[in-house]
């Protein structure tokens, strides 16, 4: 099942910031591709049987904190 997930973050301030929260997420099981922003200072991560917890987890562990914005099935 596709899922897509919308997140905030904080913390970015550059295109490297995006660059590794990017790969961080695009390496989480089951997500499919992860669209970052930096102007939007959000994410938006499509993907099957998604992991919000592994994937703040991901984006925690390169130091930025990512916040669920919206999700849909």
């Amino acid at each position: 099942m596709s899922q897509t997930i919308e997140l905030s973050i904080t913390g970015m301030t550059c295109d490297h910031c995006v660059h590794a929260v990017t790969n961080a997420v695009q390496e989480v099981p089951g997500v499919k591709s992860a669209k970052v922003s930096l102007e939007e200072n959000a994410a938006v991560v499509e993907g099957d049987a998604l992991d919000l917890a592994k994937i703040l987890a991901a984006i925690s562990e390169e130091g930025y904190e990512g916040a669920l914005k919206h999700s849909s099935n």
